[in-house]
């Protein structure tokens, strides 16, 4: 059959039968493909030289033909088949690249699609012979030729205005689908039909097709949000949302997608992440991608202008700054409404040098102005630590405070028994075996702990040699719990700026935590059956649970010399005694713990350093 005797065919069928059975008709013609083709390696099973991990990975996950035969025939029983709009605005893209991102569309086996395309006044002629070319062989491809060259905001909304489709997904010009993309968000879709948001993971595509660098992102966190634009491809939104806050707006180019996700996440709480790899981002010398800070430095600064707007939309006045050596990676400092007074909790027993060092530097850094120190000494004999809490006693009458619980050590006990007896708002439990070394540490816990929406905060902690004790804790790793990038040298910005950005985490560390007394009173405080181990653990999740997000933030530094009150757990009895509390909190939060959404199941669960699960 001819191509022109192809086209009034299609045109017939949709006439006559609606979009939906014509639709059909293309899906059984891609499974015939599929089922007939011999089989080939898609481009995305092939990794760059140096990615031999990611290669491994891809061996492993990558759908094989097989695979999307499987899936051509299960859209076939889906109860439920919206008509997914990809929007794609286009501006003098090389011609390998573009023909390349209409290729991906067609071959997706999700048919139920058409392809937006808005031409932004391209002054390159190959351009428009492309675009006429395909939207001839398909009528599913809708092009419009803008007259002038209005940049990607109004030539995305140009490509919106030709969008029936319920859910748009966002396509650059150059960039990649993989053929279950749309597969893979139609399934969400017929499982959560309520989702306004879906975000997958992405990787990048060479000049020479090779996949590198994936990015395998959490779940929907709000906080690790105004860091980067971490959800980005492939983004996929409902339409009616996206229409009703205005669609892409002027002024934010290079960042009209982060300025998007911004208004629209406002709007709505149904975000959901697909945890595959959908979205291969072109890396070429003119690309995002590229990484390079002087190619787009706009972009850049129109986040920056994105992210201050949202603030004050949302009633949370803050400073908003680029981080010069992580390009695409924002810091927010937020305004404090009130210095409230913050209870510095701190259990002890002997050991009065180390309690001594911590106790000088809270006294002698913090600059915040409405502060109170509470010791509980838990039975100390030494006579040389009962002389350094007398000292303080009478070195700090207003602001130091010690009560004396003789019990058998039952850190979470100590802990509530304190907080009954602090005056603070704020309440920051603190191990004695810690040095402040930011002076507005407790300023920038509480600008964060004030929000509404924040449970616990956590912060930077480093051992002596400037490696990282703490950046925030990962469920799931080593079958409980471990901190994110430990042992790691502190000038590391981690995995995709973990450690140097603000990010939401399942939980952070009580050696260093502040909440709001409200919230602590809320949850029950610590759970005392947890008299060790994991009970810091516990109480972030039970913050979660109630839907309150923990915070790390890696602005305020401390040293923590590990466990020198109290030793390490290396007896038979404390081995013991720490499986039971692990054997605990799992029958508590075993589903959080196997999946934590501040995490990513692509990535190990064996060590801290963010490697690939392979």
């Amino acid at each position: 059959m001819s191509l022109l005797s192809r086209l009034k065919h299609y045109y017939a069928v949709l006439r006559v039968k609606g979009t939906r059975y014509a639709l059909s008709q293309a899906a059984k013609k891609i499974y015939y493909k599929l089922d007939t083709s011999p089989a080939t390696v898609e481009v995305g099973m092939i990794a760059a030289p140096h990615q031999e991990q990611y290669a491994r990975w891809l061996s492993k996950n990558f759908p094989r033909e097989a695979d999307l035969k499987k899936m051509a025939e299960t859209v076939e029983i889906f109860p439920y088949k919206p008509i997914i709009s990809v929007i794609m605005p286009v501006f003098n893209p090389p011609e390998q690249f573009l023909r390349a991102a209409i290729a991906s569309v067609l071959e997706q086996v999700y048919p139920y699609w058409e392809l937006c395309i808005a031409d932004d006044a391209s002054t390159k002629p190959y351009v428009k012979s492309v675009l006429e070319e395909y939207a001839r062989q398909d009528p599913r491809i809708k092009v419009v030729f803008r007259e002038e060259n209005g940049h990607i905001s109004r030539a995305s909304n140009s490509a919106l205005e030709l969008a029936s489709g319920e859910f748009v997904a966002l396509l650059d010009h150059d960039d990649c689908l993989t053929p279950d993309a749309l597969y893979e968000m139609a399934l969400l879709l017929n499982r959560h039909p309520e989702a306004d948001m879906i975000y997958s993971d992405e990787d990048k595509i060479d000049q020479q097709n090779c996949l590198q660098d994936p990015f395998f992102k959490p779940d929907w966190c709000p906080d690790s949000f105004l860091s980067r634009m971490y959800t980005c491809h492939l983004g996929t939104y409902r339409r009616s949302l996206v229409e009703q806050i205005g669609g892409f707006r002027v002024g934010y180019e290079g960042s009209q997608d982060y300025d998007l996700v911004l208004r629209l996440t406002e709007k709505t709480t149904n975000i959901f992440h697909i945890p595959k790899i959908l979205y291969h981002w072109r890396v070429h010398p003119e690309s995002t991608a590229a990484g390079v800070a002087s190619v787009k430095s706009y972009a850049h600064i129109a986040a920056e202008k994105a992210i201050a707007e949202a603030l004050t939309r949302r009633h949370e006045p803050g400073r908003v700054t680029g981080i010069p050596e992580f390009p695409g990676n924002y810091s927010v400092r937020y305004e404090i409404s009130h210095y409230k007074r913050v209870s510095i909790i701190i259990p002890t027993r002997n050991l009065g040098t180390i309690l001594n060092k911590c106790l000088e530097s809270i006294f002698q850094k913090s600059t915040y102005p409405n502060y109170e120190v509470i010791v509980i000494d838990n039975g100390s004999t030494e006579e040389k630590t009962l002389n350094i809490i007398s000292q303080w006693l009478e070195r700090q009458p207003e602001r130091f405070k010690c009560y004396p619980l003789d019990i058998p050590f039952n850190y979470s006990h100590l802990n509530n028994y304190a907080a009954g007896k602090a005056e603070g708002d704020y309440l920051l439990f603190l191990n004695n075996d810690t040095e402040v070394v930011t002076p507005d540490w407790i300023e920038a816990m509480v600008e964060q702990a004030q929000r509404a929406s924040i449970g616990a905060v956590g912060v930077l902690l480093l051992y002596p040699d400037n490696s990282i004790q703490h950046a925030g804790v990962v469920l799931g790793l080593g079958g409980v719990a471990a901190h994110s990038h430990r042992h790691f040298p502190a000038t590391t910005p981690g995995y995709v700026c973990q450690v140097k950005t603000v990010n939401n985490y399942s939980a952070i560390t009580g050696a260093c935590l502040m909440c709001r007394r409200e919230v602590f009173a809320e949850i029950g405080g610590f759970d005392e059956t947890l008299a060790v181990a994991y009970n810091d653990i516990d109480l972030c999740l039970k913050m979660s649970n109630l839907g309150y997000k923990n915070v790390y933030l890696p602005h305020v530094v401390l040293y923590h010399y590990e466990s020198k009150s109290r030793g390490y757990e290396d007896t038979p009895e404390k081995m013991a005694r720490l499986r039971k509390e692990a054997d605990y909190l799992l029958s508590k939060w075993r589903k959080i713990i196997d999946n934590d959404p501040c995490y990513s199941p692509n990535l190990t669960r064996d060590r801290e350093d963010y490697s690939l699960n392979v």
